[in-house]
């Protein structure tokens, strides 16, 4: 395994370890004498940190493969998901914003799966790197004014609603790319049969 696919299989074990921390409760709210929030929020962050590492890596290494391509995505909804069902857990994000922003990343991936099963990776878009940056930002902002800075906490708030604005436009943008090369799969297959059977007719003829 590269080191691109290390890196997204260490973020996927990071996981477990933040939703530990979110939803222990520590005496005196605190982890080896460090408050909560900011454990938490330096493994998250950590974790968001990997996600762009690995990327970066891959393309510079020139090191992108089909799992990686694969992986990575999963590694991602499985980090937010997780996050975001925490901070509804201690109160720190609304459950029906979650449940749009969990709902569309089951809808992308069911989609996604579709089209793997059609030899078709649909690389994520800018407008899908957007939404990643936009939830990280309110989780961070959640996480750091967590009972302490009520103005990152407010911040963090107002962030999730441009986490659900990107989410659904990256949504709709994902759906239509995969419907367009599913299009062209399908034009390329017909074009394929109809040419084996001009060639079958000419022999016979």
């Amino acid at each position: 395994m590269n080191l691109p696919n290390s890196l997204t299989v260490a973020r996927i074990f990071l996981v477990p370890l933040l939703v530990v921390v979110l939803l222990t409760k520590f005496e005196g709210r605190a982890v080896m004498g460090i408050h909560v929030e900011f454990v938490a929020a330096a493994i998250f962050g950590l974790a968001s940190l990997t996600d762009w590492l690995d990327g970066y890596l891959a393309r510079r290494r020139q090191q992108i493969t089909w799992v990686g391509q694969v992986l990575d995505p999963i590694a991602d909804k499985l980090l937010i998901s997780a996050t975001l069902v925490s901070l509804v857990q201690i109160e720190l994000a609304p459950a029906w914003m979650v449940a749009v922003i969990i709902g569309r990343e089951i809808a992308v991936t069911g989609l996604r799966s579709v089209a793997l099963s059609r030899g078709l990776v649909v690389p994520a878009s800018p407008l899908g790197k957007a939404k990643m940056a936009t939830q990280v930002t309110a989780v961070l902002l959640l996480l750091l004014g967590w009972e302490r800075f009520p103005l990152l906490l407010q911040l963090g708030k107002w962030a999730l609603w441009l986490v659900i604005v990107t989410a659904l436009g990256s949504a709709v943008d994902y759906f239509w790319r995969v419907g367009r090369a599913m299009n062209r799969l399908t034009t390329a297959g017909d074009d394929f049969q109809a040419a084996k059977a001009k060639r079958d007719r000419s022999k016979t003829a």
